[in-house]
């Protein structure tokens, strides 16, 4: 009976949501072991609602899948595209707002499998597609090879947060790995912005010599 009042209410893109929502939260602190129950019980619904909406539990995870990333590439585009030091500010104030989405994606990432594989791709794509963006506003600097950038920078951003959360482990406290994200950020935000924005290298020589060095080095042409 539970079950039948649920489907009947008109809120139904409310409740699919909650449960999304619910699920980001249960996954990335438990595991995409966890069950049905557990997930329908947090976000106040049934496991049988839960199939309703969407279909299985693979259906829910690409549904979580799908959500994070469009929460991430709203975000990484707008900080990219603004470039501004007040939007800088803003998302480090906020940060902790992130705390659930990174917790998932960190998951996601551990468990690995087709899933993960997938997530990242995505990731990487997305990224591709805001830097341009960041470069059209003439906010970022065009590359060679502007899809081999965005792959390492994803690699790099990926792994330095697999890195943090493996010495820094939140068994399983949410406020403690919320704790976690903020000194994170603040332990990289500085050489970050520092690398990005003046580089590390005093001058070209290196790429010059590289560059002559491959046999089919990628020319400037190529980023324009």
């Amino acid at each position: 009976m539970a079950a039948e009042a649920e489907l009947a209410s008109p809120d139904e893109g409310g409740t699919r949501s909650r449960i999304r929502d619910a699920a980001v939260r249960r996954f990335g602190r438990d595991g995409f072991g966890v069950g049905l129950r557990a997930i329908g019980a947090d976000a106040g619904v049934t496991a049988g609602l839960i199939i309703h909406h969407f279909g299985s539990k693979d259906g829910l995870r690409r549904a979580c899948d799908e959500h994070v990333l469009e929460l991430l590439r709203s975000a990484k585009e707008e900080a990219v595209t603004d470039g501004s030091t007040a939007s800088m500010m803003a998302r480090l104030a906020e940060v902790e707002e992130f705390a659930p989405i990174v917790r998932y994606l960190l998951r996601s990432f551990q468990g690995g499998g087709e899933l993960a594989a997938a997530m990242a791709e995505h990731m990487i794509a997305d990224a591709e597609s805001y830097l341009a963006a960041g470069e059209a506003a003439g906010v970022i600097r065009p590359s060679r090879a502007p899809a081999a950038r965005t792959r390492y920078l994803a690699y790099q951003n990926i792994g330095s947060m697999l890195v943090w959360f493996t010495l820094h482990p939140d068994d399983g406290d949410d406020a403690r790995f919320t704790a976690s994200l903020r000194a994170y950020v603040e332990t990289i935000a500085f050489p970050a912005v520092e690398l990005f924005t003046q580089g590390l290298f005093s001058d070209r020589s290196m790429l010059d010599d590289y560059l002559m060095y491959v046999p089919d080095p990628p020319s400037e042409d190529e980023s324009a």
